[in-house]
């Protein structure tokens, strides 16, 4: 929740306009211990006695009372208030907004939070923010959330860009102020029976519906009292959704129109398919080469909530907006490479056309041979480096195992999903598949670094011969070109997801436990002696970071 040749950096665009429009509901942070949920619960019910100061309804400022419950490390609690930045931005004015926190209070007096005594210190934190400066809280948020990690340690800065002051957040959050507004909001919660991060409550009820921007606008519009603004409504966009029915691929991001929807109410959006006259003239006035695309007409200028998402990754090209080609997988004019057609007018058909040297189906198959594709920092590319050690150890002589990283070079380095350490990390492993490859020693580096992979300590699993100056020299003197070399094929191949593994140089599959990995593997190396063996069973780690 994906650019230039590898499919992954085009993505991140794609992903931002999905998580900002909220399409899938959020999976959200629960309290360890569940209790019965009550969906009828008012506001005003729930925060009675001691806490009714703390409602929306009994605040300083007036408007349609709306409460986000989070946790200040959760990450589905991050997006949701990420989303409240866009819907304060546009009828702010009419509503009367506070953040509330999800803990449980201990006996000595303390807290308990789910992400641990890190995020009790963010929860307090802003809260102080919210009570010194409400105003500025919005700001102060959106400076802690980009490193939630080190909430306790970012405070000051953030309170300096926020325009926040720095000495009155620190009696408030070293003192018993920041206590108390802690023990205040999580009673508020627990009357409300409140488990998970987030939870919104508008207009004293809970909110149950879709959790994107526009429809949390919708509702807060709906409790205004009065001629509603003009910010409430939304006039329709037009829109084009340009796709091509031969491109398989390319239907998994139709559900970008579900996304639209949720922002652009009411935007009359056609489908049009490569072959028709139409999407041709489009690409050639909007500059497009890749496909699927979205396209709108001057109209979507009007919708303020919807630029607000997508003007980001929107260039004007004439009269037209399109979105800056957020899946950009598949070329229109380029041979496809089974379909057994003479796409490009060339020619050459499928495998026979230079240009599919590098395609699945015209890959020359190697027996024996296993590829993963991974990011270092990715829990489930971890997760699968782990089982890989038990396949190996399985089949020992009968595989020819590789290990191939996701990563993005860039004029400055590389750019992966998880940044810098994980570029860093990635390069370590490099050295130590280079240096320590006999019976794939480099195997207990790899096991031992994913067992903690967010641990920036990597020496101590530089043992048992794994040398940490062997380590240290080869990154020094030769970590980058191995890294640059090492990412080529999952740009030729367009891999995205980690994990991704790839059977005999041909036959592309997911997973992550040692039996799925051996039962793929053995589909297309059969009579293995190692295929008679059950392995692990399934792993607890489900999914991939990044695509597929």
């Amino acid at each position: 929740m994906v650019e230039g040749p590898n499919t992954r950096y085009n993505m991140k665009k794609l992903t931002a306009l999905l998580f900002l429009s909220m399409l899938v509901v959020f999976a959200g942070c629960k309290k360890k211990e569940k209790k019965e949920s009550n969906t009828n619960t008012t506001a005003t019910k729930g925060a009675k006695g001691a806490t009714k100061k703390n409602t929306p309804a009994e605040g300083a400022k007036t408007g349609v009372p709306v409460q986000l419950f989070v946790m200040s490390q959760c990450p589905y609690g991050l997006m949701a208030e990420g989303m409240m930045d866009l819907v304060l931005d546009l009828v702010g004015k009419h509503v009367n907004f506070r953040l509330e926190y999800i803990v449980d209070e201990t006996p000595g007096g303390g807290f308990n939070s789910l992400h641990g005594a890190p995020e009790v210190e963010g929860n307090i934190i802003q809260l102080c923010v919210q009570s010194i400066a409400p105003a500025k809280l919005m700001d102060f948020i959106k400076c802690h959330n980009e490193n939630p990690r080190a909430l306790g340690t970012t405070w000051k800065s953030c309170a300096q860009r926020a325009k926040v002051d720095a000495a009155a957040l620190k009696t408030c959050k070293e003192g018993e102020q920041g206590k108390q507004l802690l023990r205040a909001s999580a009673k508020i919660a627990k009357d409300l029976k409140v488990e998970g991060s987030p939870t919104f409550f508008i207009g004293g009820q809970k909110y149950d519906g879709p959790p994107s921007p526009r429809k949390i606008v919708d509702k807060i519009c709906e409790g205004i009292k009065g001629a509603k603004p003009a910010d409430c409504t939304a006039p329709a966009a037009v829109g084009y959704f340009i796709t091509d029915k031969r491109c398989e691929k390319c239907k998994q991001y139709a559900r970008l129109l579900a996304a639209i929807s949720n922002i652009a109410p009411g935007a009359k959006m056609t489908t049009l398919d490569y072959s028709d006259a139409k999407a041709k003239d489009l690409m050639k006035t909007a500059e497009i080469k890749m496909l699927p695309v979205i396209i709108f007409e001057k109209s979507i200028l009007k919708d303020k909530l919807a630029m607000r998402i997508f003007k980001p990754i929107m260039k004007q090209v004439g009269s037209l907006h399109k979105l800056m080609e957020p899946a950009a997988i598949f070329d229109p004019t380029a041979e496809i490479c089974d379909n057994k057609i003479d796409d490009d007018n060339n020619g050459k058909i499928d495998c026979d056309d230079a240009t599919c040297k590098e395609a699945m189906a015209c890959r020359k198959e190697q027996k024996k041979r296993l590829d993963v594709f991974v990011m270092s920092q990715c829990p489930y590319g971890a997760a699968a480096l782990i089982s890989m050690k038990a396949v190996i150890d399985n089949f020992k002589k009968d595989i020819d195992f590789h290990v191939n990283y996701i990563a993005n070079k860039t004029a400055s380095g590389f750019d992966s999903l998880h940044g810098q350490p994980e570029v860093d990390e990635n390069i370590r492993q490099l050295c130590a598949v280079k240096h320590y490859p006999k019976d794939y020693k480099y195997m207990d580096y790899l096991v031992c670094r994913s067992k903690d992979y967010q641990n920036p300590t990597w020496k101590p699993c530089a043992k048992d011969g794994i040398d940490v100056k062997v380590i240290e020299k080869c990154v020094k003197e030769e970590g980058v070109k191995l890294l640059e070399e090492n990412i080529k094929l999952g740009h030729a191949l367009k891999v995205s997801g980690s994990p991704t593994w790839l059977a005999n140089n041909r036959f592309k599959f997911q997973g992550i436990d040692a039996e799925l990995i051996k039962t793929e593997y053995c589909k297309h190396n059969e009579k293995l002696a190692g295929c008679k063996n059950k392995l692990s069973a399934e792993s607890k780690v489900k999914g991939s970071c990044g695509g597929k």
